[in-house]
């Protein structure tokens, strides 16, 4: 049985656009060798640290949401633990009352993505009015 997890890793900042792409294909491939399948994926990007992470201030955070047999976790995370481009990162388990909070959070942060466009819209048909 496929379950949904949520990895959230936080990148050093001395990569480059291209770099950081790289990286997170790489996961992206883990996942999908070890059948499952990506369901939703973030960049936060570059955000300030709480503490120094191996004399770091500023990392680039990713959060992927997949579905994978429980098997495939540890050579994932295994993976994690060995790049030196990972600073940080911390897969969990979603359970239902998780998934539909991150259901919830994909449709507000959709509609928060469409609200200026919305209003743009109304305001260039008021112009045409």
């Amino acid at each position: 049985m496929l379950n949904r997890y949520e990895t959230v890793f936080i990148m050093t900042p001395v990569l480059s656009e291209e770099q950081i792409k790289e990286a997170v294909k790489k996961y992206k491939d883990l996942i999908a060798k070890q059948g499952g399948k990506v369901v939703h994926e973030e960049k936060w990007g570059l955000k300030k640290l709480a503490y120094p992470i191996q004399k770091k201030s500023t990392g680039f955070y990713h959060l992927l949401e997949f579905e994978v047999e429980g098997a495939g976790i540890n050579p994932y995370e295994v993976a994690f633990k060995r790049d030196e481009r990972i600073l940080r990162f911390l897969t969990v388990k979603l359970e239902k009352h998780s998934l539909v909070y991150a259901e919830k959070r994909r449709k507000n942060m959709k509609a928060a993505k469409e609200a200026p466009k919305k209003a743009e819209k109304a305001e260039k048909a008021k112009e045409k009015a």
